[in-house]
């Protein structure tokens, strides 16, 4: 069999899921073409594990302090250039492509007949799980971005609904500093961050952004650009994370039994939907605004409870490599057999 993965490439929760899939395909002897999209080739960082890659222009949001930007998401995607890669991409080599939420090679498997696989966080939003922001624009967004014939969503708990666990790879948890924290905001301003952490002394901010503050930063503010090696380190020693709702850093942290501080960014749907969640189950903290009482608050709350989430990619390429496709709401019921959730999450239905 030899497989697509169409990865979007817009933020790193697509991109953590999909080397987590690169090992378990790599480990199970499949030959895999990776194909990215969603941001431009040299914001690609820690790519060996795809091998040889291809990246296309794909479609993006654009964001500016931490809000979707609808303005500039539309001008700086281009619908004629997107219809141009769809019809470039030659899937004729290919037995299936796999798909998380990538628009190009989906649309292009569609196109030429050729079978497609969702998996990812967005499709888990299909389902009556805890929604923010549901309306007519982001339901086709979902039904129609990335189309596909197969599809498997994930998420931190199933609710009822055959979806499968997150897929998580984290560095185990030899010791932790509990005045450590680690701060992943990649949509605010470094300025408006390093405000907001400022008045905490007693504790130390380990700050992973691409931009750089033009304040001066305070000796407890640690700041770099992303390293993930360091960052997988530095996330195995804190006692807690501050970061937007995405979804991959969120499975970490709970599976690492870190408190958790989110702050969505506005106007995005699925991360709205994401603070529904954590907040329907008590995982996270959350604010709106870059929010100092609420950091105050949270600093002294206790560490909650790690969640031991199974190794999803290991058994989902033995699921693909079965042939047998239509049988996803037997794995996801197989996997989630095997997590131990807190008690308080054991009824937890929207």
């Amino acid at each position: 069999m030899k497989i697509l993965y169409g990865v979007q490439g817009t933020g790193n929760g697509h991109l953590s899921r999909a080397r987590v899939m690169a090992k378990s395909l790599c480990k199970h002897g499949v030959d895999v073409d990776f194909f990215f999209s969603g941001r431009s080739p040299e914001q690609f960082f820690d790519m060996q594990c795809f091998g040889k890659y291809q990246v296309e222009s794909g479609l993006t949001f654009a964001t500016h302090h931490g809000r979707v930007n609808i303005a500039q998401t539309a001008w700086s995607n281009s619908v004629p250039s997107l219809i141009n890669d769809i019809q470039s991409l030659d899937l004729s080599g290919y037995d299936l492509v796999l798909n998380d939420f990538e628009p190009v090679s989906a649309w292009a498997a569609k196109r030429q007949g050729v079978t497609s696989i969702g998996v990812s966080h967005q499709v888990a939003l299909k389902y009556d799980v805890p929604k923010v922001g549901a309306n007519w624009f982001n339901e086709t967004l979902l039904n129609y971005f990335a189309p596909v014939d197969i599809a498997l969503g994930c998420h931190w708990h199933h609710f009822g609904f055959p979806i499968l666990p997150p897929f998580v790879e984290v560095e185990p948890v030899v010791s932790v500093n509990p005045h450590d924290i680690l701060v992943y905001l990649p949509f605010e301003d470094p300025d408006a961050i390093v405000n907001f952490l400022a008045p905490f002394k007693e504790f130390k901010f380990y700050v992973y952004h691409s931009g750089k503050p033009l304040l001066r930063t305070p000796e407890h503010i640690k700041w770099s650009g992303f390293n993930r090696d360091e960052f997988k380190r530095r996330l195995s020693l804190c006692s807690g994370v501050i970061g937007c709702a995405g979804f991959e850093l969120a499975s970490e942290a709970l599976t690492l039994g870190k408190r958790l501080l989110v702050k969505p960014l506005v106007g995005q749907f699925e991360q709205l939907s994401n603070v529904a969640a954590l907040e329907l189950l008590g995982a996270a903290d959350t604010m709106l605004t870059l929010d100092g009482k609420q950091l105050q608050r949270w600093l002294k709350s206790a560490p909650p409870q790690p969640i031991l989430y199974p190794q999803v990619g290991d058994e989902l390429v033995k699921w693909l490599l079965s042939d047998d496709w239509h049988t996803g709401d037997k794995l996801c019921c197989q996997l989630w057999d095997k997590v131990e959730l807190p008690m308080s999450w054991r009824k937890k239905n929207p």
